[in-house]
This record gives structure tokens, sequence and C-alpha cells, in this order.
């Protein structure tokens, strides 16, 4: 898959359960947007239910080229159905009320020509957990940046 879009935010503030890989209601417009790489997931959600799946606050800004009446009246931040099966809902819906977690969108990417969205099913971190992960992304730096200086005979 070709990434378009990542949430980073999401990664950082949540611990990733688990991941589905879904796809988007568009339209034509939005698609030639989103394959120039113009898609933004940063302060997106999902809200599952057993009826559907819903992103919301995702921004896909107007295709450059596209005519006057679709520039008319676009909303950038529309909320977008996802595509997954009755099986996958309820799955979702279920394990979110299980584990008390949320669902959070994680990578925008092109697949076969196709816009895919990954989302996760993830649980929020406390602000100790984000200063210990921080630590240890440090400590191997410092590590890693050791190695190359000395060199191992």
């Amino acid at each position: 898959m070709k990434i378009v879009s990542k949430n980073k935010k999401a990664t950082f503030d949540n611990e990733i359960i688990e991941r589905y890989v879904t796809g988007i209601i568009l339209s034509g417009a939005e698609v030639k947007s989103i394959k120039q790489g113009q898609a933004k997931l940063d302060g997106a959600y999902v809200f599952v239910n057993p009826h559907g799946a819903i992103l919301r606050n995702a921004i896909v800004p107007v295709w450059a080229h596209a005519n006057t009446t679709t520039k008319n009246g676009y909303v950038p931040d529309r909320d977008r159905r996802l595509l997954l099966t009755k099986k996958q809902l309820l799955e979702l819906s279920t394990k979110r009320k299980e584990l008390k977690a949320q669902v959070v969108p994680v990578v925008l990417g092109v697949e076969n020509n196709l816009v895919k969205l990954e989302i996760a099913l993830a649980r929020s971190l406390k602000k100790f957990d984000k200063k210990n992960r921080r630590k240890e992304r440090e400590e191997k730096l410092k590590i890693q940046r050791l190695a190359k200086t000395v060199e191992v005979r």
C-alpha cells in the first residue's frame, strides 16, 4: 500500500491493540485529491456502531482541477462512511466496549488504485507511559550512535 497520510498522533497517544484495513466511500474528486497526497488525518476519529462506521474530521481538500459545481458547497471535513462487513462491525463494537478502547484512523493509502484506510482499536496511554516511551527511544538512539562511533574489531 502506498501511504498517503499517517496519523502520527494516534500511534503516539494510544496503544494499538488490533488493526483493520477498510475501504472508504468517496467522490471522484476526493479520490484524485487523495492520490495527489493532499489528505490529512490529524484529529480524525472513527465512530462505530453495529449499523456502520463513519470517519469524522478527516480533511480531504477539493481537487485543484475539479469543476466549479464540485467546488461550490464542498465540505473538506465531511463524514465519510467506511466499508466494513457486518461481522467486522459487530466485532469492532463489542471489542471497543469490552476493552474500553477507541477506534482511530492510522494510515490512509492507495492499494491497487483503491483508497484504503487502516483503522485500529486503541487504548489511550497515560502521561508516564508516553514519557517512558520517549526515554526508551532516546536510549536506543544513544546506543546506535555509540555503536557507529566505536568500531568493532
